[in-house]
């Protein structure tokens, strides 16, 4: 499949994912939509390296880091990136730019200041190796990028050395470089 942008109507997309939930898969004549649903047949029918680990304390923390990004993390990044979008367009600028200022300023510090407690030595979010919990916490900053909001590194070193590492992978780089080509588009 090839890649598409958010509420794309292209239609192996839409077969694929019919309320147009990023991302999607098709592998073969298999469809599955959604980032968490995707990992958990991924890591079925390819093991190696699981993303989601079979010791109970560590998928259960890998779980929960990735229901944090999905709802608490996302939900104030959105503000940021979605609003940075509407003001290149719309004639509202002045208070949805307050409402993204007000999110990075009050709702996005308390979260990294979270994220960069919770951060072990290792630098992985749970145990000593990449989880799924690494990817879907990381992946928000991806957006926040995109709209112009990083990582204070003197703050949230930490949280800095992740996203940074993170987003260095050849797997999110590729990602990111064809998603900057649509965002710009």
């Amino acid at each position: 499949m090839k890649g598409v942008a958010l509420g794309s109507q292209d239609p192996e997309f839409r077969e694929a994912s019919p309320f147009a939930k990023m991302p999607a898969l098709r592998d073969g004549d298999y469809l599955l939509a959604d980032s968490s649903a995707i990992v958990a047949y991924m890591d079925a029918v390819k093991p190696d390296p699981a993303l989601i680990p079979t010791d109970p304390r560590e998928r259960g923390k890998t779980v929960w880091w990735d229901e944090f990004a999905d709802t608490v993390l996302i939900s104030a990044g959105a503000k940021v990136f979605s609003i940075g979008w509407w003001l290149r367009a719309s004639s509202v600028r002045r208070e949805m730019q307050r409402v993204a200022d007000r999110a990075v300023e009050k709702e996005l510090p308390p979260l990294f200041a979270y994220i960069e407690g919770c951060l072990p030595e290792s630098g992985w979010l749970v145990g000593d190796r990449l989880t799924l919990a690494d990817i879907s916490v990381v992946t928000g900053f991806a957006n926040l990028r995109y709209a112009g909001c990083t990582v204070n590194g003197a703050a949230y070193p930490r949280l800095q050395a992740v996203v940074d590492k993170m987003l260095s992978r050849p797997s999110f780089a590729r990602s990111l470089a064809h998603e900057a080509k649509i965002l710009a588009g």
